[in-house]
């Protein structure tokens, strides 16, 4: 299985981007996903989960502002961004996470670069 993230982009403070997340290869229906991202000279974080039950975890930095969702069918998932701000710069990747913690990857896309000017 491959994932492939799509969507990145520049985009002054106070903006929005879409990401998005395709799987290919094995197709299995119930992946738990998760998008992580990681700052120039800082450690990789997890910004967003979306579970088995569809439960939504997002890191305190971005509550309220991003937005993770899914499609089965399709095998894809999106991060919707909002009021993005200069801090939320960095490389973004998809997951498939492991169901029982949301920020804990079980594999990870190449990544896509989202800068976020002042």
């Amino acid at each position: 299985v491959e994932l492939m993230e799509s969507g990145g982009g520049s985009v002054q403070a106070g903006g929005s981007l879409g990401l998005s997340c395709a799987a290919s290869g094995q197709k299995y229906l119930n992946y738990c996903w998760g998008w992580f991202r990681q700052a120039p000279e800082k450690e990789r974080e997890a910004v967003a989960s979306i579970l088995g039950d569809d439960k939504t975890h997002y890191a305190d930095s971005v509550k309220g502002r991003f937005t993770v969702s899914r499609d089965n069918a399709k095998n894809t998932a999106t991060l919707q961004m909002n009021d993005l701000k200069p801090e939320d710069t960095g490389i973004y990747y998809c997951a498939h996470v492991s169901c029982l913690r949301w920020d804990s990857p079980v594999r990870m896309g190449q990544g896509t670069q989202v800068t976020v000017s002042s």
